[in-house]
C-alpha cells in the first residue's frame, strides 16, 4: 500500500538542537559522566517521575525536585560530587529554550502536505509551568499550523515507546501502518512503529534523513535552490474587520504578539502579498496586521474618487489604530503603501513607532511644480495618465483577471513585466500574451487568490488611488519644511524599472537618520521575489528600531 501519511518527532527532528544533545553537552561542561542525566531521568522506569511527566501526570515544576533527588542518589551511588550550582530547572530550561525550528525538515513536511500527505507531529512532551515555558509555547505555536495533527504525550496519557501511542497515531490518521512513515531521532522510539509495519527513518542528520524520506515517498524534498520562507495560508489566518465610518471598513489578517506592525500593500495587490513576511515577523515577536488597503479585497471599495485621497486614507489609518486600541504602530509599505506610510510619518508621527518603505522613496511636495507636471514630463509614468479616466483601465484589467495578474507579477529575470514596462500602445496589456506563462515568483494557487479577491472588489477602488494626484499634491504642500526624524528605513530594489533606486538618493536631506537596505537582482514585487533577503532586512531593523517601547515623559 502506498504511503500517504508522514509523522515527525519534534525534538531532534523538527526542532534543533535536541534536548538530549544539549544534556550531553551539559554533562561535559559540568564534568559529569556521559549519560549521567539520561540515566537519572530513567530512574523508576515506567512508574518513575520522568515517565509520569511525559504522560502528563505531573507538571514540569513538580518533576524538577524529583529529578534533582534522583540525580543526587545516582551521584552518591557513583561517588560523584555534583556542582554547587547544579540546577535541573536551569539545565532543562536552557536546553528547551535553545531549540529552533529545523526549516529544511519543516519545508519537507510542507512539500509532502502539498502533495496530499497527511502530516503529524508526535512528541513526548511535558506540561511546562516553568518560568521558561514561553519557549515551548512559541515552538509549538509556530509549528502546529503547518501540520494536520499534533499529538503530545502529556495530552493523551501515553508516551513513546508505549506501543499504544503508535496505535493512537494510526487511529488519528485513519491509516494503516503500511501507509505511514515515521521519523524520530531515538531508535528505541522507532522500533514499536516498525514492528507495527510503519516505514521508519532514524534522524541523525537532516540531509541524509531527507534523502531517505525523498526516496520512500517519491516526492522532491531536497532543495536545490534557496529555501523560501514559510508562507501563510489564507484559510488558517485570523481575519479582522474594523469599522471606520458608515459604509467603510478595513480588513486585515492578524498574527503574533508584541509591538504592532501594519503592513500596507501597493497596486494591484492584497494583504496576501505579505504572505512570506507575516509568519516571519510574528515569529520575531511582533503583532502583525496585514491590511487589505481601502478599495481592495475584503476592505470596502466605495466608488467615489475623493475617498482615496492620501489625506482621507491616512485619517482612516488613524481610525483603524483607534478602533483596535493601538496607540502607536510600525508602518511598513510597498508601492502605494510606501507613499501612505511616508505620509503617516509626516502628518501623524505620534502614531508611528517607526516607518519603512519598500521601493517607494520619500519625495517631498514641491509647491512650485505640481506632481501631475512631473508625471507628464517622465514617460515611465505614462501609465498613470492612462489610469486617470474612470472606466477605461478598469475595463482592460478586469477583462481577464488571470492574464492581468500573470502579466503583472513577474520576476526580474529578463522577462519584463507590465509593472516594469508600463509603456503601452492603446492599453496596458496590449503587448502581453493572451495566456502569459507563470512566473517563478508565484504559483497558480497564488494567482487564483488574487483573481478571487479582485472578482469581489474590481479595479475601480485601486485605480482611484491614482486619481487624486492634484489633491494629494495640495495636501503634501502643507508639510513643506518638515523632516521625518522618527526611526525610518528605505529598502531599494536593484531592478525595479519604475521606482528605481536612484530616486531615493536625496532622502537623507529630509530623513537625516534614515537607515537603508538594498536587494540585488530584485524587481518591483520585492516581498514575493526576494522574501528571504527582505525578511532579514526588516527583522534586523525592527529589532533595533522598533523593539523597545517609546519613551514616555515623566513630566
Amino acid at each position: 500500500m502506498a504511503l500517504r501519511a508522514a509523522v515527525f518527532d519534534l525534538d531532534g527532528v523538527l526542532a534543533l538542537p535536541s534536548v538530549v544533545g544539549a544534556l550531553r553537552r551539559t554533562e561535559a561542561e559540568l564534568a559529569l559522566p556521559r549519560g549521567f542525566l539520561n540515566e537519572a531521568s530513567q530512574t523508576g522506569g515506567p512508574d518513575g517521575s520522568s515517565a509520569r511527566l511525559m504522560r502528563g501526570e505531573i507538571t514540569f515544576s513538580q518533576w524538577v525536585p524529583l529529578m534533582e533527588e534522583g540525580c543526587r542518589k545516582c551521584a552518591e551511588v557513583s561517588g560523584i560530587c555534583l556542582p554547587e550550582n547544579f540546577s535541573i530547572s536551569q539545565i532543562f530550561g536552557r536546553a528547551a529554550a535553545a531549540r529552533k525550528i529545523n526549516h529544511p525538515m519543516l519545508q519537507a513536511a510542507l512539500a509532502l502536505r502539498k502533495k496530499g500527505y497527511t502530516t503529524c507531529i508526535l512528541t513526548n512532551n511535558w506540561l511546562d509551568d516553568s518560568s521558561q515555558r514561553g519557549s515551548l509555547a512559541q515552538l509549538v505555536c509556530q509549528l502546529s499550523p503547518h501540520f494536520n495533527f499534533v499529538i503530545e504525550s502529556c495530552r493523551i496519557s501515553m508516551a513513546k515507546p508505549d506501543p499504544q501511542i503508535y496505535k493512537f497515531v494510526l487511529d488519528t490518521l485513519k491509516a494503516s501502518p503500511s501507509e505511514v512513515v515515521f521519523l524520530d531521532d531515538i531508535g528505541a522510539y522507532l522500533k514499536p512503529a516498525r514492528d507495527l509495519g510503519m516505514a521508519t527513518i532514524l534522524v541523525r542528520d537532516t540531509d541524509p534523513a531527507l534523502t531517505e524520506l525523498q526516496k520512500v515517498t517519491g516526492v522532491q524534498l531536497l532543495q536545490t535552490a534557496a529555501t523560501l520562507p514559510v508562507p501563510c495560508n489564507p484559510s488558517d489566518m485570523s481575519h479582522v474587520y474594523v469599522p471606520i465610518k458608515p459604509g467603510v471598513r478595513l480588513h486585515c489578517v492578524e498574527l503574533g504578539s508584541g509591538p504592532a506592525v501594519c503592513l500596507c500593500h501597493g497596486f494591484p495587490e492584497s494583504w496576501f502579498s505579505w504572505r512570506y513576511q507575516i509568519p516571519a515577523l510574528a515569529q520575531a515577536g511582533f503583532r502583525v496586521l496585514a491590511l487589505d488597503m481601502k478599495g481592495y479585497g475584503e476592505s470596502s471599495s466605495p466608488p467615489e474618487i475623493e475617498e482615496y485621497s492620501m489625506e482621507v486614507l491616512c485619517q482612516e489609518m488613524v481610525t483603524f489604530l483607534d478602533k483596535l486600541g493601538i496607540p502607536q504602530a510600525v508602518f511598513i509599505g510597498h508601492d502605494w503603501g510606501g507613499m501612505l506610510v511616508w505620509n503617516m510619518a509626516l502628518f501623524y508621527p505620534e502614531r508611528v513607532r517607526a516607518v519603512a518603505s519598500l521601493n517607494t522613496p520619500f519625495v517631498p511636495a514641491n509647491p512650485n511644480v505640481s506632481t501631475m507636471e512631473k508625471i507628464k514630463a517622465n514617460p515611465v509614468f505614462d501609465y498613470q495618465l492612462y489610469f486617470q479616466e474612470p472606466g477605461v483601465a478598469e475595463a482592460e484589467l478586469e477583462q481577464n483577471l488571470s492574464r492581468t495578474f500573470k502579466s503583472f507579477f513577474r520576476a526580474s529575470d529578463g522577462k519584463v513585466s507590465v509593472a516594469e514596462r508600463w509603456l503601452f500602445a492603446g492599453g496596458l496589456l496590449v503587448k502581453t500574451p493572451e495566456e502569459p506563462s507563470l512566473s517563478s515568483i508565484v504559483t497558480e494557487e497564488d494567482i487564483q487568490f488574487y483573481v478571487q479577491q479582485f472578482q469581489k472588489s474590481g479595479f475601480r477602488g485601486p485605480l482611484n488611488w491614482y486619481r487624486n494626484v492634484e489633491t494629494n499634491w495640495r495636501w503634501g504642500c502643507k508639510s513643506v519644511g518638515r523632516k521625518i526624524l522618527i526611526p525610518a528605513l528605505m529598502v531599494t530594489a536593484e531592478k525595479d524599472k519604475v521606482l528605481v533606486p536612484e530616486m531615493s538618493k536625496h532622502m537623507e536631506d529630509w530623513i537625516p537618520y534614515l537607515k537603508r537596505g538594498h536587494i540585488k537582482d530584485c524587481g518591483h514585487w520585492t516581498q514575493m521575489e526576494k522574501p528571504t533577503e527582505l525578511n532579514q532586512i526588516l527583522i534586523e531593523w525592527l529589532e533595533t528600531d522598533a523593539r523597545d517601547p517609546p519613551v514616555v515623559s515623566k513630566l
